[in-house]
């Protein structure tokens, strides 16, 4: 009987020279593999998986990268949430991306933080009506008794703000500040490129994985 969880892929897309991560930081590099990834994934280029640790278990869930700024990358969020509460006890954290596409994964690890209120009322503030009701409407990682609930809640805060939506004091953006990068690229034969910074005073430092 054929294991159906026998798949094989040979990753042969892309190379990854030298010169692409050499003398270059790593924000740099993300940047310029982000751009590709724009150019040819159609559907949430931006998903990120983020890891965090309850105090028992890790946790992971795919979430969006809003922004990419000169510390670090920023999603956004109800801080009520569980993902917030485990980061405000353990402010460790990683994300992952996996582009299948190119055949490229980024690991980063580093430490969450708020951001200002001014970056989280700017993006709020960009988001479409319907999402701003449901910052509002939806508790999160609490549980609820029936989708009916929740959409009543929706009801109320539509009645509530029948003009403008104001971000909630409970809901905003948080910041992984990196210290430490894996850039991942498929190579034939399961020999893949695994190149590493890792920041050490100050200063980012490169190394190869073995794959």
């Amino acid at each position: 009987m054929e294991n159906k969880y026998q798949q094989r892929t040979d990753y042969t897309q892309n190379d990854f020279m030298p010169g692409e991560y050499e003398n270059v930081s790593p924000f740099h590099l993300f940047s310029k593999w982000y751009d590709e990834v724009l150019a040819q994934v159609s559907k949430d280029p931006n998903a990120m998986t983020l890891s965090t640790f309850d105090g028992e278990f890790p946790r992971a869930r795919v979430i969006l990268l809003k922004e990419l700024d000169e510390r670090g990358f920023i999603y956004f969020t109800n801080y009520l949430s569980d993902k917030v509460a485990e980061t405000n006890s353990h402010p460790k954290a990683s994300l992952t991306f996996f582009w299948k596409e190119l055949e490229r994964q980024v690991r980063v690890q580093g430490i969450v933080e708020k951001v200002s209120e001014e970056i989280s009322d700017t993006y709020y503030n960009s988001r479409p009506r319907g999402s701003k009701i449901g910052a509002w409407a939806s508790p999160q990682s609490r549980e609820i008794e029936s989708r009916e609930w929740l959409e009543n809640k929706v009801t109320q805060y539509e009645s509530e703000f029948p003009n403008e939506v104001k971000r909630p004091t409970h809901w905003g953006g948080l910041r992984l500040v990196p210290v430490r990068f894996e850039f991942w690229q498929g190579q034939s034969s399961r020999l893949h490129d695994r190149i590493v910074f890792e920041l050490v005073d100050s200063q980012w430092k490169i190394k190869r994985l073995a794959p």
